[in-house]
């Protein structure tokens, strides 16, 4: 989210150790127009008034200098610890946070232009949860190169009306997702992995085909629960550790592009 402008004055990095969640020092005097201050810009193009909002309260409350230069928050090159910081707690209580796609990485552009709002709106924050690289410019979506198919799949599930709801109660447990993959890379690696396979035990029986995490098309959560459902049967049943790995490399792989 953050880059460092490392250009001081004397075209040497500076930096000033400051204890983590430290206020700044009263007497420091931040200057952002002052050539040899080095500063630290967090983007934050993609962030909601709301979002803004509260990280202004956050920063006036930690007394913690800063300007706005349009969508970038600027601050002095040595409280980017303690601002770090700052996020996280911001993330934990109101994120996650759209991750911005830069202007100069490879981006695969959706023209959304017939759209209606609400659909407009559901997608935004399927690419928030899934944290996939993103920025807008009107109704013309750019994605992350790499993301492309992914996206290709939530824009068929939101128009099919398949994209998981709002409704906790019809979303897969938290975390299950990345629970499957990183089951499935340990026990195709290691088929006698124990606590995978516990954690699979646990978690497969809970879930559903037809109620994947917010912001996943049904279709492909469909095919993981069902690839997981097989792993376990491998290991429940007794069977060879070589169909144990091939049922654990199916589930890695159907998993793979969506973590």
């Amino acid at each position: 989210m953050a880059f460092v402008n490392k250009s001081g004055g004397d075209g040497e990095e500076t930096s000033t150790d400051v204890a983590a969640g430290a206020p700044p020092h009263p007497d420091f005097d931040f200057d952002p127009n002052d050539p040899d201050q080095v500063k630290v810009h967090y983007d934050l193009a993609g962030w909601s008034i709301d979002q803004r909002a509260e990280l202004a309260e956050t920063l006036a409350e930690n007394a913690v200098p800063h300007v706005w230069e349009d969508d970038e928050l600027v601050i002095p090159e040595h409280l980017e610890g303690p601002v770090d910081q700052l996020f996280e707690q911001l993330e934990a209580e109101i994120g996650p946070f759209p991750v911005v796609l830069g202007d100069d990485d490879a981006a695969t552009e959706f023209g959304l232009d017939e759209w209606k709002r609400a659909d407009l709106l559901s997608l935004q924050q399927a690419l928030v949860e899934a944290e996939i690289p993103h920025r807008w410019h009107d109704t013309t979506l750019f994605v992350a190169t790499d993301a492309e198919h992914v996206v290709d799949d939530l824009l068929d599930a939101i128009e099919a009306g398949e994209v998981a709801s709002l409704d906790e109660d019809t979303e897969a447990p938290d975390g299950a997702l990345h629970a499957l993959y990183s089951a499935a890379d340990k026990l195709r690696r290691d088929p006698t992995h124990g606590s995978s396979r516990d954690s699979l035990l646990a978690l497969v029986p809970r879930l559903s085909p037809s109620a994947p995490p917010f912001g996943m098309a049904g279709g492909p959560w469909a095919t993981m629960v069902g690839a997981a459902t097989a792993l376990v049967a491998t290991f429940e049943n007794g069977r060879p550790t070589d169909e144990i790995k091939e049922a654990a490399n199916a589930l890695h792989g159907v998993c793979r592009d969506w973590v």
